[in-house]
């Protein structure tokens, strides 16, 4: 793998200086492959985001984009998934069913996933970087001696066809695009909420390619005795959120944080925070927004105190509207913000619940004496 600092002026000069020749034996690596994850039978919505990405790199390529499903035999979730590649962009689908993979456990999951890459021989290979993907992404990338870009925030094609895959670094103060010169497939990882959802299309379908595994249970280390559901799963999912409000340093003290919170309550939406306050104890890693933390794409994003390095901008730049508070004026959160308010967020969190408690009463009364037709 051959990593550059991403600057158009001299990622070509030098990536072409490194290159090699391409092995033989990957010069017929073709298409664009997704891994359809599966959680209990449903599939990963951070699937139906890479379909998306794959089918405009496929589209770029000239090739086919493909959805990868391996799960339990004769399952409805496993069949399910396959309809939904197709419905979600895929022109074909390979599909990987056996009692063995009822469960995710790495060695079975691999030796699916490798087996199937071998045979057919995809040029690029994408996954979400969830904990389930990263673990596999790792053991493929492996087992298949190729690189792999973990946790891209842009993927792109570049003009002699490789993939250009770009993701944080130093902390989350540059941004680097990678590159998987002289293996294949090229292989990369996408955390949930990066990428957009694509349109879904009912009733399409395509060609469908069976694999079998060639495994027994006696060669699977891994037992699984019961399943435990995550005590925390019923905390909204700050990733799906259509509102968030969120602070930062610019808060002052943690008792201001009650304010971001019954902001956050008043408009109907949920409360996060940049890494520096977690890292000072005062709000849980579930709700930390950014590389490090959570993706979001929020249809309104309010960020109140926090000055938008790049490493917070990577988990919010697909909020359809972002409005910043901040007093400082060159804050880099400006730079990206839709709309900038420079003003003391101490002062302003009360300010705006009180204008929109006011304003959401008239609406609710405004709708009770003119009930919409129908009702």
């Amino acid at each position: 793998m051959e990593a550059h600092v991403a600057d158009p002026r001299s990622a070509n000069v030098s990536r072409a200086s490194a290159r090699k020749e391409l092995p033989k034996h990957f010069r017929h690596n073709r298409n664009v492959w997704v891994f359809i994850e599966l959680e209990r039978g449903q599939v990963h919505p951070v699937s139906f985001e890479l379909l998306g990405e794959g089918r405009k790199l496929a589209d770029k390529l000239g090739v086919q984009l493909a959805g990868v499903v391996v799960g339990p035999a004769e399952c409805a979730g496993t069949q399910c998934a396959t309809v939904e590649a197709f419905a979600y962009g895929a022109d074909l689908a390979y599909l990987v069913e056996s009692p063995l993979l009822s469960h995710y456990r790495n060695e079975p999951f691999t030796k699916a996933l490798t087996d199937l890459v071998i045979l057919h021989k995809p040029e690029i290979l994408l996954l979400g970087a969830t904990s389930l993907g990263r673990d596999l992404a790792g053991s493929v990338a492996t087992t298949l001696e190729t690189g792999l870009t973990a946790d891209c925030t842009e993927l792109n094609v570049d003009a002699d066809g490789s993939l250009a895959a770009t993701r944080p670094t130093f902390g989350g103060s540059l941004l680097c695009t990678i590159y998987t010169l002289n293996s294949r497939p090229q292989m990369a990882t996408v955390r949930p909420r990066v990428m957009a959802t694509p349109q879904r299309v009912a009733d399409i379908a395509g060609p469908i390619i069976r694999h079998g595994l060639i495994m027994v249970e006696e060669e699977v280390v891994t037992k699984v005795l019961g399943f435990l559901s995550d005590r925390r799963s019923e905390k909204v999912n700050l990733a799906h959120a259509d509102i968030v409000v969120a602070g930062g340093l610019g808060i002052g003290i943690a008792e201001n944080l009650e304010r971001l919170k019954v902001l956050a309550k008043t408009i109907g939406g949920e409360f996060g925070c940049s890494r520096p306050l977690v890292q000072k104890g005062w709000m849980e890693v579930d709700r930390q927004i950014g590389q490090t933390g959570q993706t979001i794409r929020p249809k309104l994003y309010l960020a109140a105190g926090i000055s938008g390095a790049v490493q917070h901008r990577v988990g919010v730049d697909g909020a359809d509207l972002i409005v910043a508070i901040n007093t400082d004026s060159n804050a880099p959160i400006f730079d990206f913000a839709h709309v900038a308010v420079v003003a003391d967020v101490i002062g302003l969190l009360p300010a705006l619940t009180t204008s929109f408690t006011r304003r959401l009463a008239l609406q609710t009364k405004s709708e009770q004496v003119n009930p919409r037709c129908g009702q």
